[in-house]
């Protein structure tokens, strides 16, 4: 049994809407950030870091998003893109961590350092922007209907993650083709499924953090 290690919300909802796509059978070991149950030994045998996700697969672990990417996608022969896009699949993979760490930076600003005076506005106005041009290189990046021109891909998923939290950061008004695409992807029957078994929202109640004026 693939048993994947998630957090409401977090980066590991990659994994868990790509094991959907993939029809892979799998448990969800549900954790929470605020609780330090990603802090216990246990875990950390797991995930050095004691970040989600982590998952577990053929007798072996597996924690970083990108890697567990490209591993179930290899390992199922499927959601690769076509021989040819080789090069573009890997690079969207990786360009979604560039995505992620904003996302990252502008939820510690804005929810995890809790007192005002922790939180730093020039930080939380230049990740705003950072992040802006990061969805800006998606928007101009899209070959029709998803980012590579043979169809739906894994890295549909993995960038597309970047790109829906962030939309609680950063408006999309700008972006009709970014906003359109994620409209395209919730569509899918495997996201709604994914959606369900997310489980309930630990870390963003809001749905927009704008950033302080200067």
């Amino acid at each position: 049994m693939i048993r994947l290690h998630h957090v409401p919300q977090a980066r590991s909802f990659r994994i868990l809407w790509l094991l959907e796509e993939l029809g892979l059978p799998f448990e969800v070991a549900e954790h929470s950030f605020f609780d330090k149950s990603l802090r216990t030994p246990d875990y950390l045998a797991l995930s050095p870091a004691g970040r989600v996700p982590a998952l577990e697969i053929d007798g072996r672990r597996l924690f970083e998003s990108g890697a567990i990417t490209q591993y179930l996608c290899e390992r199922e022969g499927a959601l690769l893109g076509a021989p040819a896009e080789r090069a573009d699949w890997l690079e969207w993979l990786h360009f979604a961590e560039t995505i992620a760490v904003h996302v990252a930076n502008l939820t510690q600003q804005h929810i995890v350092l809790r007192e005002d005076w922790m939180r730093s506005p020039t930080v939380m106005r230049l990740e705003a922007a950072r992040l802006a041009k990061t969805l800006e290189v998606v928007e101009r990046g899209l070959a029709g209907d998803h980012l590579l021109p043979s169809g739906f891909s894994a890295v549909d998923i993995a960038v597309s993650y970047g790109a829906m939290i962030g939309q609680r950061f950063v408006s999309l008004d700008p972006l009709p083709g970014l906003r359109d695409w994620l409209a395209r992807l919730s569509d899918r029957p495997a996201f709604a499924r994914a959606v369900v078994r997310d489980g309930v929202a630990q870390i963003y109640t809001r749905d927009f953090y704008p950033a302080p004026e200067g």
